[in-house]
């Protein structure tokens, strides 16, 4: 199996060891505690499951400043988004270091992590500034990521965690939620070497299904693995319990036994197009996988990127920093000529009108209505979950 990234082994941060857990639990009732945000408890999740691999801890501000504009730390590890806790005041902290982490994604806001507080920065405007640009690609604070980013704090609290468990994930999702030391153990059950990830925030609709089947296809993969993201979204996304209900019912009922692994991991979706499809290809590596699918607007919102930037930023990345191979995919779509969907890109003779093509609007408007979309588009057993979602948006 492919080796992690940067590493012989994975390197997750989770206590597993019940004993010394126990131990920690009660030491961090006796800490200095701070509330985190969200993203900060998605690093955690991260890092404790072994996807940050070989990242051990929250970065510092150079190193921070270094991954954000070289997509390699200071010690020169190569990493394309700064992993933070940054918050807006650190005043209950001062002069500990040592410190609980509490979660605000669960009632109680119970301790998440204990973290060695290597440094207390904050980060300048201007530094802000350069983050955004660099991992963004825009200052647009209309931009849902950007806002995010730039609305949590600029007091970055640095060092390396210990995980005590894994927020509300393995609760909400208990059939979905992996670690990526538990993907690589079940895909070594099954015995996969070569492996094609499929990245999604939302429901797999046709020619997503046959995107998976053609990579599969294409690079003799013993499996795909789909992987999704069970953390926060925007408003109007799907949520992550639809979209496994969507996705279960579609690989049940229309792939082979064994060739799929569903699964997801808990992270808040950052929406920032290139620099997070190297992301997604960094923790797809450290969870076994030998080949990312990364389409159109991969991890895009609006129209801040263009639609192939996510494949083209890999060009410029070295196989010494990054062995998975990237899948490049074109849009695809049902051909009304050949009768099957298709990679637009790689058929000729077509036309716009030869293909169907339905916007994202136009089919949550027709799932609104109960109207299910064509066969050609949508799987009838799928349409039918997302239209129960979307009466009870109605109630």
């Amino acid at each position: 199996m492919i080796k992690p990234l940067g590493s012989d082994k994975l390197m997750p941060l989770y206590v597993a060891d019940d004993a010394k857990r126990a131990a920690l639990i009660k030491e961090a009732a006796t800490l200095p505690s701070i509330l985190v945000s969200s993203a900060a408890a998605a690093n955690a999740v991260m890092l404790g499951g072994g996807y940050f691999t070989p990242i051990t801890g929250y970065m510092n501000v150079a190193d921070a400043m270094s991954v954000a504009e070289k997509m390699r730390t200071t010690s020169g590890q190569f990493w394309p988004t700064p992993i933070l806790n940054v918050v807006e005041d650190a005043s209950a902290i001062k002069g500990a270091k040592r410190i609980a982490l509490k979660d605000p994604n669960v009632a109680g806001n119970p301790v998440i992590a204990i973290q060695d507080v290597k440094a207390v920065e904050t980060f300048t405007d201007a530094q802000m500034k350069t983050m955004t640009k660099a991992v963004f690609g825009t200052e647009d604070m209309d931009h849902v990521g950007v806002k995010t980013f730039n609305t949590v704090g600029k007091t970055c609290i640095s060092g390396p965690i210990q995980v005590l468990n894994f927020s509300y994930f393995p609760k909400e999702f208990p059939g979905t939620f992996r670690t990526a030391v538990q993907i690589r153990e079940e895909m070594g059950k099954l015995g996969w070497e070569k492996v094609v990830a499929f990245q999604t925030r939302n429901p797999m609709h046709l020619a997503h299904e046959e995107l998976c089947r053609m990579a599969y296809n294409d690079v003799k993969a013993d499996g795909i693995l789909i992987h999704m993201l069970l953390g926060k979204l925007k408003k109007g996304d799907i949520p992550a319990d639809v979209r496994d209900k969507c996705i279960r019912k579609m690989v049940e009922l229309y792939f082979p036994p064994n060739t799929v692994l569903i699964t997801g991991y808990g992270f808040d979706m950052l929406y920032a197009g290139p620099r997070e499809a190297v992301l997604h290809a960094c923790f797809r590596q450290n969870c076994g996988c030998t080949h990312l699918i990364v389409g159109r607007d991969h991890a895009g919102v609006g129209d801040y990127y263009g639609p192939f930037d996510a494949q083209t930023i890999f060009d410029n990345i070295s196989k010494k920093d990054l062995q998975i191979d990237i899948y490049r995919a074109d849009h695809t779509a049902y051909s009304k000529k050949l009768g099957k969907v298709v990679m637009m890109n790689r058929v000729e003779g077509h036309t716009k009108e030869d293909f169907v093509l339905l916007s994202g609007t136009k089919v949550r408007e027709m799932l609104g209505q109960g109207i299910k979309p064509p066969k050609e588009f949508s799987r009838p057993e799928v349409a039918e979950i997302l239209i129960t979602y979307y009466r009870s948006l109605g109630k």
